[in-house]
């Protein structure tokens, strides 16, 4: 329970600096994500990057509804 709680406060914490700045670097999110919600929100992926845990990914996107996207060559999200 506790889990998902910080999940989701970890995904409105996503929302809230895109809408501020426009625009949410995977890196930034990463260490913010890991200092603030702990190490388990992290994952290394197959391209050995950092990445954000998919069930925080899971509710962000739900709360931007499809009005932010990913950018894959830049790693960041930004509005559409």
């Amino acid at each position: 329970m506790e889990q998902q709680l910080k999940a989701e406060e970890a995904a409105r914490w996503m929302l809230s600096e895109l809408k501020e700045a426009g625009i949410l670097y995977q890196q930034d999110a990463v260490n913010y994500i890991r200092s603030h919600f702990g190490e388990s929100f992290i994952y290394v992926n197959e391209n050995g990057n950092e990445s954000i845990d998919k069930e925080v990914k899971k509710i962000f996107k739900k709360l931007h509804g499809g009005k932010a996207a990913w950018d894959r060559d830049g790693f960041f999200w930004g509005w559409t």
